[in-house]
């Protein structure tokens, strides 16, 4: 029997019918006044898709808002534009804030055992520039980017060809596109749902311009001198980014638009005339007119926050951050509130079991010693004195609130036990110590664990110096070397690294539908084993091949995940490998459901006063839906 899931979007459990939102009379955006008024821009009855979008706010426990207001936030460089695309969370498909995939830009979509996806586009939908939104955008970025060996040299992304293979791509009409799998792709929603999605289309109306197969050569060459681009490929590619979104003129479907060109020590981010959500009174989302993106040290984010120099901060500052912010409510009119971490631990030890010294190597795959170190480890002290108490001594591992939560995964191995820690390390065969009490390896080392650090946050340095005195007590000496983060991925593959310090599994809060990629060795930045995760994601090209059996039989069962059609199948593999994960100790989690401070203008409405914060798949503020925000004035 074929299982069919029906996902539909659109005017479904809303009471408001398209007629209805052209008839009345909806008070337009002042902002928009003067386009609307010299005729550049449309009315709002037909800058919107016959069949929005619609947000009933309400039922959601908010108000609905009124429009206009500027929103600044500080940013920590040039690149960090790139959450205003996270922020604005307009995605094909979309997590709700259960974390249930619902249609967004789509108007329905239906999926067939994982295996054929159609896709089904809101009539009238258009572009920021007001071109129509169609399925043309799907077919030219499938054929004209993705089928171009210029364009696409690697064939495309992992996520369109799990199984070695790309899909059969179908425009069905002008609405509708279909994808097909002969084996179920479980991860294609998912990876269209996340904070940086898979992107499979674009406005081919304004980057054919960019196009050897459309573009005059000398034409081409013109742009691509102007755009200090080698190649016509690049060109394209630049122009076409839409995740980090420095090209003002790129036609994009999200809230907000990027109107400033890079460099620049501001940026500002302005409504899109054409965003297809509406609230349950037909007002167009969304509400607040301007993003103001002022670029800053990130080392002083906090001090300029807690000055008064942001309305909405969430990137930039930390837990230890929050007595200070909390004492600029006095001062300004701002609110700061506390949602919990969406991620496996807060902070996270990772050995490199890729290092290049033979013998660490040799330590750090041996899953007694990395259980040895965890043992070591007081993480009631760490929760006490750089969270006040408030998060969990934990395995890095999902949170109660995902539905794959077992107690048993969050305490391997974290319960302090000097004494076992101690035995474990005698039976490495470590048992000789030098006049210090420090442990002396097989080759005559002193046993100096080098643990780098971003030098990001004042938190993971307070932790080391805590880590520090509990390793020293089963003899092992800990020294802290702080690199920027651009030269962690080089160091780490290189096998400079001895292990680091960062942010547990990215995704906390999973689903059985969500893809356990995280437990397993698949990208070249988790520093816990980088050469194994080059492996996988360059599909055996670089890197080397997992020589750890553990490490291997991950990779082994996050394939049949990728292979499994049934939530259960995938829901069984998911508990295969986090018990496999945390059990083997590949990370090494302190503490989790920790708190993330933010900080708001008190005047901001219908942001939650309590939430999952991450990455992914909450997108930082996304799922939350930014759009619904508004100004009201004291």
């Amino acid at each position: 029997m074929v299982t069919r899931r029906v996902f539909l979007g659109g005017l479904v459990g809303s009471t408001i019918a398209p007629s209805v939102l052209v008839a009345q009379q909806i008070a337009e955006p002042e902002f928009l006044k003067a386009k609307l008024a010299d005729g550049s821009l449309p009315p709002m009855a037909e800058r919107i898709p016959a069949q929005p979008r619609i947000i009933n706010l309400k039922e959601m426990g908010r108000v609905p808002g009124t429009y206009g207001g500027s929103v600044r936030t500080i940013i920590g460089g040039v690149r960090d534009i790139r959450y205003m695309t996270v922020y604005g969370y307009s995605r094909l498909v979309g997590y709700d804030t259960k974390l249930l995939f619902q249609p967004d830009i789509l108007r329905d979509f239906t999926s067939e055992n994982d295996t054929v996806f159609t896709f089904r586009l809101r009539e009238g939908h258009k572009w920021s520039d007001g071109h129509p939104f169609t399925a043309e955008a799907f077919r030219y970025w499938w054929e004209d980017v993705i089928l171009n060996k210029d364009l696409t040299p690697g064939g495309g992304a992992l996520e369109l060809r799990p199984h070695g293979s790309l899909p059969r791509f179908e425009v069905l009409d002008e609405l509708t596109v279909r994808y097909s799998w002969d084996k179920p792709n479980p991860v294609f929603l998912s990876s269209l749902a996340g904070p940086l999605p898979l992107v499979i289309y674009g406005p081919g109306h304004y980057l054919k311009q960019f196009h050897k197969g459309f573009q005059d050569k000398a034409k081409l060459e013109e742009l691509m001198k102007k755009s200090r681009a080698k190649k016509w490929a690049d060109l394209h590619i630049k122009m076409a980014l839409a995740s980090r979104p420095n090209n003002p003129d790129l036609p994009t479907l999200d809230p907000w638009q990027n109107r400033t060109a890079p460099p620049a020590d501001q940026f500002i981010f302005e409504r899109n005339p054409f965003f297809h959500r509406v609230d349950e009174n037909g007002v167009q989302l969304p509400y607040l007119d301007r993003f103001i993106l002022n670029v800053s040290s990130s080392s002083i984010i906090a001090a300029k926050a807690g000055a008064g120099e942001s309305d909405l901060q969430a990137t930039g500052i930390d837990f230890n951050d929050y007595t200070f912010l909390k004492e600029a409510e006095k001062r300004f009119p701002v609110k700061v509130d506390l949602w919990k971490m969406a991620r496996g631990s807060r902070v996270t030890l990772l050995p490199n079991l890729n290092v290049a010294d033979e013998t660490w190597r040799v330590l750090f795959r041996n899953v007694h010693f990395r259980r040895a170190l965890s043992l070591a480890i007081d993480r009631h002290e760490i929760n006490m004195v750089a969270f006040y108490g408030l998060g969990k001594a934990s395995a890095d591992t999902v949170l109660p609130e995902s539905p794959l939560f077992r107690q048993e995964y969050a305490d391997a191995y974290v319960n302090f036990d000097p004494d076992t820690a101690n035995k474990l390390l005698d039976e490495l065969g470590l048992d000789k110590r030098d006049s210090d009490g420090i442990r002396l390896l097989p080759d005559g080392r002193r046993a100096e664990i080098t643990v780098e650090t971003a030098g990001e946050s004042n938190l993971d340095t307070d932790v080391l110096e805590l880590v520090h005195d509990h390793w020293a007590n089963v003899g092992l000496a800990l020294f802290t070397r702080t690199s920027q983060r651009d030269v962690f991925r080089n160091r780490a593959m290189s096998g400079s690294i001895m292990m680091s310090i960062w942010y547990g599994l990215d995704n906390g809060v999973p689903t059985a539908d969500m893809s356990p990629y995280g437990l397993a060795p698949t990208l070249d930045d988790q520093l816990q084993w980088p050469l194994w995760g080059m492996y996988y994601l360059s599909a055996g090209q670089e890197g080397e091949a997992p020589d750890l059996p553990e490490a291997a039989e991950l990779v082994d069962l996050l394939n049949q995940w990728g292979a499994s059609a049934k939530m259960e199948e995938r829901e069984v593999i998911w508990h295969k490998m986090l018990a496999l994960y945390t059990q083997q100790v590949f990370s090494i989690g302190l503490i989790n459901s920790t708190l993330q401070p933010i900080l708001r203008s008190a005047k901001l409405r219908n942001m939650p006063e309590h939430a999952l914060y991450g990455f992914d798949p909450t997108s930082f503020l996304g799922v939350y839906m930014p759009d619904t925000f508004w100004f009201k004035e004291a």
